[in-house]
């Protein structure tokens, strides 16, 4: 058993993928498009960190509700964890790009840790 893809919902596609690909590094996996359950027009956008099992799927807000969850989605704790071999490096990335780091690194036991907000606002730890 293992845990295949978990959510996070975004207010665009094209904006989301930038960022997990271009920025974070992770592999975009899968972008098809696809139907709501309504059978409005959506896309199954899939990214994940090379040679890990668990992606993340990229939902696009559909509606008032899911609008309201976008970057708040662990009620503003640190909801995701990436963990990197190159952690200097992915973190000088994040601070060209102008990602919002809201500590600064430090040394834990299980590691260096810096948090930051990706684009849509959620809390993520960057490990190394």
């Amino acid at each position: 058993m293992n845990l295949d893809l978990v959510t996070i919902v975004v207010r665009d596609y094209d904006t989301a993928i930038d960022f997990f690909v271009r920025v974070l590094g992770l592999d975009l996996i899968e972008d098809s498009p696809s139907l709501t359950g309504s059978g409005r027009a959506k896309r199954w956008v899939v990214v994940r960190p090379a040679n890990a099992t668990t992606g993340i799927l990229l939902a696009r807000a559909d509606g008032e509700t899911q609008e309201s969850r976008v970057g708040d989605q662990a009620g503003d704790r640190v909801g995701f964890f990436l963990r990197v071999d190159d952690f200097n490096g992915t973190l000088e990335r994040l601070k060209s790009e102008g990602i919002d780091l809201l500590t600064t690194p430090r040394e834990e036991p299980y590691g260096r840790v810096v948090v930051f907000r990706d684009i849509f606002g959620n809390r993520w730890d960057l490990l190394g």
